[in-house]
C-alpha cells in the first residue's frame, strides 16, 4: 500500500469570530492535510515537533486518534507548543497572528520508510526555516532518491514577508525538489508581487518545476504544466463557515486523487494526461469545499468514511 508522509509544524489554532474565541483545534499546514488523509483511509505518517506541554500531548493524541502515525513527532524537554490566532471576517476568511519561539526550533527524527510512488507533502515557513532546514532538506533528498513523489505547498504568509530574502535560497531548493508545486494567489503576491498564474509560472516556477497549481480563493484554480498544458477548474460551491484549512485540504484531496486514480512516479516523469489532471483536481476541490463547511481544519469524519470506502474502488 502506498504511503503519504507529511513534514511540517504543529500549532494550536484558536479561532475568533466577532472578537470572541469560538474554537481551538490542532493545526498546521501539512498537519491538517494528514488528518484529512488519515480520516479518508490513507496510510499516513507525520514528521514534526510538539511542545512538552498539554497542547503537545493533545496534538500527538489527535494524530493517532485520526489514523496518522505520530512516531516521528519529536518532543523536547523545554519546548512550548506554538499558538495561532485566526480571526474570521464577515466572509469567514481568516487573518492570522502566530506566536512561536522560532530560535528554539529543533528537529530530530529517524527517517520513516519511504518507497517508490509514496507521496511526501511539505510546505509553509517550516520548509524554508533556516533553523530546521538541514533536517528538512536531508529528508526531502532521501525521499526523492527513494523514488517518492514530492508535493510542495508554498503557503507563505505575510507574517514572514520580512524574511523573504533570507529564505529565498531554501524556497528555490524546494521548487527544484518538488514534482508538483501549489500556491495561492496570496502567497505569490507576498513573494513576487504578482497576481497572475501565467506570470508566476513563467517567471518563477517553470524553470524549477513543470507542474504548477495556482489557487485563488473563490475564483477558479489554474493549472500550468509541461507540453503547454493549461486548464482552469471552477471551485465546488459550498456555504463557507470558515476558510481555515481550505488550501491544506485541497492538498489532501489532490493527494487522495493521486492514490485513488493510480498516479505513479512514471506518470509524473512523463507528464500527467488531461484526464489525470481532471481527476486529481476534482478531488482537491471536493476536499477543500468540505473543509469550509465547518470551523475545523479538516474534512469531517463522515466525509472521511465515504472517501475511505471509495479509495480502492
Amino acid at each position: 500500500m502506498r504511503k503519504v508522509i507529511g513534514i511540517g509544524e504543529t500549532v494550536l489554532d484558536i479561532i475568533f469570530k466577532n472578537g470572541q474565541p469560538i474554537s481551538a483545534v490542532p493545526g498546521g499546514s501539512s498537519f491538517n492535510c494528514l488528518i484529512s488523509l488519515g480520516r479518508s483511509g490513507v496510510d499516513a505518517t507525520f514528521i514534526s515537533e510538539a511542545g512538552n506541554d498539554r497542547v503537545g500531548k493533545y496534538v500527538i493524541d489527535f494524530l493517532r486518534q485520526n489514523g496518522v502515525n505520530a512516531d516521528n513527532v519529536s518532543v523536547f524537554p523545554d519546548s512550548k507548543s506554538p499558538i495561532s490566532l485566526a480571526f474570521l471576517d464577515e466572509k469567514n476568511n481568516a487573518d492570522y497572528l502566530f506566536y512561536k519561539d522560532h530560535p528554539h526550533d529543533q528537529l530530530e527524527f529517524q527517517f520513516p520508510d519511504v518507497q517508490r510512488d509514496d507521496i511526501v507533502v511539505f510546505g509553509s515557513f517550516f520548509s524554508v526555516n533556516p533553523v530546521v532546514r538541514p533536517q528538512v532538506a536531508g529528508f526531502l533528498d532521501y525521499a526523492r532518491d527513494r523514488g517518492a513523489i514530492l508535493y510542495y505547498d508554498v503557503n507563505f504568509r505575510s507574517a514572514h514577508k520580512n524574511e523573504i530574502m533570507k529564505v529565498t535560497p531554501n524556497l528555490i531548493e524546494n521548487l527544484e525538489l518538488a514534482d508538483i508545486v501549489r500556491g495561492s494567489s496570496e502567497d505569490f503576491a507576498i513573494l513576487y508581487k504578482m497576481d497572475n498564474a501565467d506570470k508566476v509560472y513563467n517567471a518563477e516556477i517553470s524553470f524549477y518545476c513543470k507542474k504548477f497549481i495556482y489557487t485563488q480563493g473563490n475564483s477558479p484554480a489554474e493549472v500550468r504544466a509541461e507540453n503547454g498544458f493549461r486548464q482552469s477548474y471552477p471551485i465546488v460551491e459550498a456555504a463557507a463557515v470558515s476558510t481555515i484549512g481550505a488550501g491544506d485540504n485541497f492538498n489532501a484531496g489532490f493527494i487522495y486523487g493521486m492514490l485513488k486514480y493510480g498516479v505513479m512516479r512514471q506518470d509524473i516523469d512523463r507528464g500527467l494526461t488531461a484526464e489525470q489532471w481532471n481527476h486529481v483536481m476534482e478531488c482537491g476541490q471536493l476536499f477543500s469545499a468540505e473543509c469550509c463547511k465547518d470551523i475545523y481544519n479538516y474534512v469531517s469524519n463522515d466525509f472521511g468514511a465515504r472517501m475511505k470506502a471509495n479509495l480502492n474502488q
